[in-house]
């Protein structure tokens, strides 16, 4: 017998997860792993569950395709892929790093096109002759058109057709520069599902804040596969961050990933290392105010039921517990609650009377206060409040 969770479960959509941290998050300025850096992210990547790892781009010297042979070699429970240009060069340096799948990537908008000094017919003639060929050679061939949302529809579709023609295994709509947003890209996506049977995926670039946005977006619409990197790393603003998407689509309901989230935390501190890129108090799902609250009201309603102002548990991501901040908007329960974690019990109204001189030495000192700061305030202001008259 299937209990209701279970169908509920067994109804839910699929998702592929592609992280492209060691191609397109290396290619962030200044960010250069080292290659035991990228063996463990290749690791944990696996351990999270990750189904897709786009591994490096192998044309780019020796010492590369070096890294992603010994990645190769671990044997990791994810497709590894390698990525290159639509030059059989580049698809050759592949072949010999043993990776299971390669990615080729085609200039598509009529700007890169120029910017290469090629018209169109160019790529329709690479597809049928590069794809064809790399399917003799690997398992897995997925190719991509750059610039695809500042492409027109009607030459992106003739592209995503002649893709599928010619053999290829998955087709890349890449938001090279960041403009797409959530409404236009699902319009677009609908319209090439309806037109082509093709498998799609999305990668997303952050220009405009909207990557991982649009990335669900681009589930929501139809799309069978995203490409994400870890904290969000890559060129410029970076791409759609895996921790977020993993989230967006757990707490949505509706779909089915593998990622095992309470090891993105981990995951997101070992690649913020390597990168040598701090992460944002405020960076969504991982950052470190996102489990911190100060205001009275929110404290308060935290304390009946922590899902009252969080949309998920710290223990979802990895973390201990959500952290109440005593500062300027505090109100009396939270104060109750962080004396009582040093021991001190005291009722509503002493707490009451502690507000003010908390809201004045958190206005003074531009910051919240620590527990033993308040257990000091306590033991001036009630213990021994003859002491302020001295």
């Amino acid at each position: 017998m299937i209990h209701k969770r279970e169908k509920a479960d067994i109804a839910k959509r699929p998702v592929w997860i592609i992280d492209t941290t060691l191609r397109d998050g290396e290619q962030a300025p200044g960010v250069a792993f080292t290659p035991e850096e990228k063996k463990t992210i290749a690791g944990k990547l696996a351990e999270c569950g990750v189904n897709e790892l786009e591994i490096g781009y192998p044309a780019i010297s020796s010492e590369e395709q070096a890294v992603i042979t010994e990645i190769a070699r671990m044997q990791l429970p994810l497709r590894l892929t390698s990525w290159a240009r639509a030059k059989w060069e580049d698809i050759d340096a592949a072949i010999r790093c043993k990776t299971q799948g390669v990615h080729i990537s085609f200039p598509l908008s009529e700007l890169y096109l120029q910017l290469m000094d090629k018209p169109y017919e160019w790529v329709e003639e690479q597809l049928h002759l590069l794809v064809p060929k790399a399917k003799k050679y690997f398992d897995f061939v997925s190719v991509g058109g750059q610039d695809a949302t500042r492409t027109g529809p009607d030459i992106l579709e003739r592209f995503i057709r002649e893709a599928v023609e010619c053999g290829a295994d998955r087709i890349r709509i890449a938001d090279t520069v960041g403009i797409a947003t959530p409404l236009h890209l699902m319009q677009l996506i609908s319209r090439i599902k309806k037109a082509v049977p093709a498998t799609l995926e999305f990668h997303a670039h952050n220009d405009l804040g909207m990557a991982t946005a649009n990335a669900f977006s681009a589930m929501e619409a139809g799309c069978d596969a995203v490409s994400v990197s870890v904290t969000g790393l890559g060129e410029r603003a970076g791409n759609a961050a895996l921790e977020e998407l993993a989230i967006a689509l757990k707490l949505s309901g509706r779909y089915h990933s593998s990622i095992k989230t309470e090891r993105l935390q981990e995951l997101c501190g070992i690649v913020a290392k390597a990168s040598n890129r701090n992460i944002e108090d405020q960076k969504p799902v991982i950052g470190a105010s996102v489990f911190r609250h100060e205001s009275g009201i929110h404290c308060n309603a935290l304390l009946k039921n922590p899902l009252s102002y969080q949309p998920f548990l710290p223990g979802e991501i990895g973390r201990d517990n959500y952290e109440l901040v005593i500062g300027k908007h505090s109100g009396s329960a939270a104060i109750q609650h962080v004396l009582a974690g040093n021991g001190i019990a005291i009722d509503r109204k002493e707490a009451s009377r502690l507000l003010a001189p908390v809201r004045m030495t958190a206005d003074r000192n531009k910051r919240g206060i620590s527990a033993d700061e308040l257990t000091r305030i306590y033991q001036q202001y009630i213990v021994n409040p003859q002491d302020i008259c001295r």
